[in-house]
């Protein structure tokens, strides 16, 4: 008959105890306190609980200083790109929009800031106009090239500059990053997620 515990090494005294069985005890109990625990939320993006805070040292359009403390107390949407992209900036902001209808009154917590990883040609007033298309109430933000790289190395973003012919655009990573309240990293939507997959996944923290 199969035994749950395997046998003894040959030679060990008769009550010497087996290291594999109480491998295997310890992982029994975890396994049984795992299944104790709150079920964890079922999301349609990415969990990032528990995953290094980002934080950045910015201007809005305005020339305010801005880091991400100053959005305490409120969830934050928050965003990489830049305004002459052509597809899959404008998407990510038509669904933000999209997201705080079907949020309803949370909507009013939300705050979407959207950081450009183009700061040669985004100015402030570029920036305010593209940002405001959208949204009255989304934020741009911007900085130098060192401020825009350290920001986008806090959220393990990357992006590059690839030229095309006489100009260049922009590659990017197309997430968009969720933190809470208290200013924690709680989740990463996917480009492809609907609103309503990712007004799903805001509530989790709202």
């Amino acid at each position: 008959m199969y035994s749950l515990f395997p046998r003894a090494p040959a030679g060990a005294p008769p009550h010497a105890p087996d290291p594999r069985r109480r491998l295997l005890l310890s992982s029994l109990a975890l396994l049984a306190l795992a299944g104790c625990g709150p079920e964890a939320p079922k999301l349609h993006g990415m969990d990032l609980s528990g995953m290094p805070d980002g934080d950045f040292q910015l201007q809005d359009t305005d020339g305010q200083p801005r880091r991400l403390a100053d959005y305490r107390g409120h969830p934050v949407m928050l965003f990489f790109g830049f305004t002459q992209c052509p597809d899959i900036c404008p998407t990510a902001l038509t669904r933000a929009v999209e997201i705080k209808g079907l949020l309803g009154a949370d909507a009013a917590k939300l705050r979407v800031l959207f950081i450009t990883v183009d700061p040669e040609r985004d100015t402030p007033e570029i920036l305010r106009a593209y940002t405001q298309a959208f949204d009255p109430g989304f934020i741009g933000l911007r900085g130098d090239a060192q401020q825009t790289r350290a920001a986008a190395q806090s959220f393990k973003v990357f992006y590059q500059k690839v030229p095309t012919g006489s100009s260049y655009t922009m590659d990017h990573t197309a997430l968009t990053y969720v933190i809470d309240a208290e200013g924690k990293l709680r989740i990463a939507l996917r480009h492809q997620q609907t609103a309503q997959e990712c007004a799903d996944d805001l509530r989790t923290v709202l």
